[in-house]
């Protein structure tokens, strides 16, 4: 019998079988950020434990608020900047530096096909896109990641995602996963990881990918994961060129992380994308999923453009390509996020972030801020926002404000009209 390339990882890094069904791996990568590590390095300290396994494998953001916004927020921020300086972090991303976790720690090539990942954050299962098996954990986790390089995990069964059919003009790797969700339910990938593959898939950018893998999560996945591919290798080659030095040894050497043709999966969903059309959630879980078209009553406050999910530069250009001479309906705000200093720059260079001012955006630093109500876009109760972002929980962006998730080409198409709207009208 074949196995997933989740076994195949797992089996690559395990350390120990303490139980059945559960393996203790070692870890390649433990990423941080000030909202869950400082609980963390604060309980290490408390137990005079204060050590890392291997700061070279220890990657460290300030990125939820940024700049901070208050005292609290400050200190949360100034313990992971004594921290990172007390053990010679050199991969720690300070303000200025910063960006949003699961976009900047990709672009920095830290990521790599057949790596083990944690973070104290649940949307690190973005990083599986790369072919890694990654995952959001607690603080102890956390904590043992940091101390000694390990995490336990049972083996989660795989869902073998299929993905076929060329996707239709407004439609986006945003609505094929909005899709899958709402199919699957918020619960229907508990303790799995979600496989994504085929066609569709093969023929995505690695900013599409993750996408994709980001928001496996809100399935209840453990992680998201796409086979790496010539894709993988040109959005990583900077990084790992010294290593293979020629692209089709890095190919040869990261089909080891492919699943076998004869591997057992726990189900398989069947997904054709040209039948689809763009979306939007309603309601408080992200499988409340409804057509765009069939939500043109549903009035807009505010638009958010950014977080780890589409706020990279493919997500600002298929936005501005629907912006560009258009301002922005009366009495609604735009918010532009870019996900990191370099997709900001881009942006800037290729006129993105003139288009959107114009439009009447705020165009503001990189932060997840708005994403989770804490900074830079918070919604007052009673207002409604058209998202980028991969949560809609009640108070998610703000007590008693609701929040509808859809791409970034229907976030800015919603703009224009002052209500949920069909970007399809824009891209003509």
């Amino acid at each position: 019998m074949g196995k997933t390339i989740t076994e195949k990882i797992f089996e690559a890094h395990v350390r120990d079988r303490p139980f059945t069904g559960v393996a203790v791996l070692s870890l390649d990568v433990v990423l941080c950020h000030e909202i869950t590590t400082p609980i963390a390095i604060a309980d290490l300290v408390w137990r005079g434990k204060d050590r890392v396994f291997d700061a070279s494998r220890i990657k460290a953001v300030i990125d939820h608020v940024t700049p901070s916004k208050d005292s609290k927020s400050a200190t949360q921020a100034r313990i992971m900047r004594d921290w990172a300086h007390r053990h010679g972090i050199r991969d720690f991303f300070d303000v200025g530096r910063n960006g949003v976790c699961h976009a900047l720690f990709p672009e920095q090539g830290f990521i790599r096909p057949g790596y083990t990942v944690i973070m104290g954050d649940s949307h690190t299962c973005t990083h599986g896109a790369f072919g890694a098996f990654a995952a959001g954990v607690g603080t102890t986790d956390l904590e043992v990641g940091i101390l000694k390089g390990v995490c336990a995990f049972r083996l989660p069964r795989t869902i073998r995602v299929e993905i076929e059919g060329t996707m239709p003009r407004g439609v986006y790797a945003k609505d094929v996963i909005l899709e899958i969700l709402r199919r699957l339910t918020v619960n229907g990938a508990t303790d799995r990881v979600l496989e994504f593959r085929g066609p569709a898939v093969n023929a995505m950018s690695m900013e599409e990918r993750m996408t994709l893998s980001n928001m496996a999560v809100e399935a209840g996945a453990t992680s998201g994961m796409c086979m790496p591919d010539m894709t993988t290798v040109d959005y990583l080659w900077d990084h790992v060129k010294a290593d293979y030095g020629e692209k089709p040894r890095a190919i040869d050497a990261f089909r080891q992380w492919h699943s076998d043709t004869d591997a057992a999966y726990d189900s398989v969903l069947q997904v054709d994308v040209s039948s689809l059309e763009p979306v939007a959630t309603v309601g408080y879980k992200p499988d409340q999923v409804k057509k765009a078209a069939e939500l043109h009553e549903v009035r807009i406050d505010q638009v958010y453009i950014g977080s780890c999910t589409n706020g990279r530069i493919s997500d600002l250009r298929e936005a501005a390509r629907v912006v560009k001479g258009h301002p922005l309906a009366h009495g609604v705000r735009g918010i532009l996020c870019p996900a990191t200093p370099r997709v900001y720059r881009q942006a800037m260079q290729e006129g993105l972030l003139d288009v959107f001012m114009d439009a009447g955006y705020c165009v503001t630093n990189p932060t997840c801020g708005a994403c989770l109500g804490m900074s830079n876009g918070v919604l007052a109760e009673g207002e409604v926002c058209a998202a980028t972002t991969n949560r809609n929980f009640n108070g998610r962006m703000g007590r008693g404000g609701m929040v509808h998730l859809m791409s970034p080409a229907t976030a800015a198409a919603s703009g224009i009209e002052g209500k949920i709207a069909d970007p399809r009208e824009y891209l003509r």
